[in-house]
């Protein structure tokens, strides 16, 4: 048990036979601080805490800190959600894994879940709502006037336009994405104008 409490360590024979002895009487088993030990031992922090490390080997030092609110299926339940574009945000995901949760957590948590997980919020991207019928009559425009030279041009007639809002707004949209994701339909905000 205390293999390298002997004479040749770094403590004293006569310190070694009173630490065996106070040792073996399993006061760092039976729960006591250093401080208490200190004071029934008269020995320093250090040295019983050298003592508690060598009896110890195998155990594993906590992190620290309050254990995580979310377990691991948590987390993963809400990086799918957002991934499989469900929730945009994490007040949305909030919501959604507070239905499931005993005890609430805040927005916050999740943010810090997501960031854990490689994750960052990005503003949507602003892109034209392009069907297939927009794409092939751009197509055949541009074919059509592939050849045009620059007095062509000088004779269309430019007008100028003015945005009214009919759908959605001009508002900043946030959603999750991982880091080096590329644009997709669900980190995009498709735009109509009329």
């Amino acid at each position: 048990m205390l293999k390298s409490l002997q004479p040749t360590s770094f403590l004293p024979t006569t310190t070694c036979n009173i630490l065996y002895q106070v040792l073996s009487g399993h006061l760092l088993n039976d729960g006591y601080s250093l401080c208490q030990i200190e004071a029934k031992t008269h020995l320093g922090k250090s040295t019983i805490g050298k003592i508690k490390k060598e009896i110890n080997v195998d155990k594993e030092n906590s992190k620290g800190g309050c254990p995580s609110k979310l377990s691991y299926c948590d987390k993963q339940s809400i990086i799918c959600q957002i991934t499989t574009g469900k929730l945009d945000n994490a007040v949305q995901a909030t919501h959604f894994i507070n239905n499931t949760l005993p005890n609430p957590i805040t927005p916050q948590t999740v943010r810090n879940a997501l960031k854990e997980n490689n994750f960052c919020s990005v503003i949507k991207k602003k892109i034209p709502l392009l069907k297939k019928g927009h794409r092939l009559a751009h197509l055949r425009f541009a074919q059509y006037h592939e050849n045009w030279t620059v007095e062509d041009w000088k004779r269309v007639l430019w007008s100028d336009k003015t945005k009214i809002n009919r759908i959605g707004s001009d508002g900043r949209v946030y959603t999750w994405k991982q880091k080096g994701e590329p644009l997709s339909d669900r980190t995009t905000t498709p735009t109509v104008k009329h």
